[in-house]
């Protein structure tokens, strides 16, 4: 699914334009990057937690000439899906019951 779809779903849910759903969605992703940039996370209760987590420099193969490089240490955007949302996407079933 693309932005545009995933807007008009919003629309459709939110019984708002698609036009309003898209600025939404905009603001809402553009305020989400803000979050990270600045090293804050985000906890949507029941669906997740958005995060900017460190990566160690570290070394590595380059496959075309097994050459050795270093990778500069960096931030990463990283998603946590809450267990309410794991077991929505898996239909309810936590594989937990017997």
């Amino acid at each position: 699914m693309f932005k545009k779809e995933f807007a008009a779903e919003v629309a459709d849910k939110a019984g708002v334009s698609n036009a309003v759903a898209g600025k939404v969605i905009d603001a809402a992703m553009e305020a989400l990057t803000e979050l990270l940039k600045d090293g804050d996370k985000l906890q949507l209760t029941g669906f997740g937690v958005f995060e900017a987590r460190e990566r160690p420099a570290h070394e590595a193969i380059n496959p075309a000439t097994q050459e050795k490089v270093t990778v500069a240490a960096c931030k990463v955007p990283s998603f946590k899906a809450s267990k309410a949302l794991k077991d929505a996407v898996n239909g309810g079933d936590t594989g937990d019951e017997e």
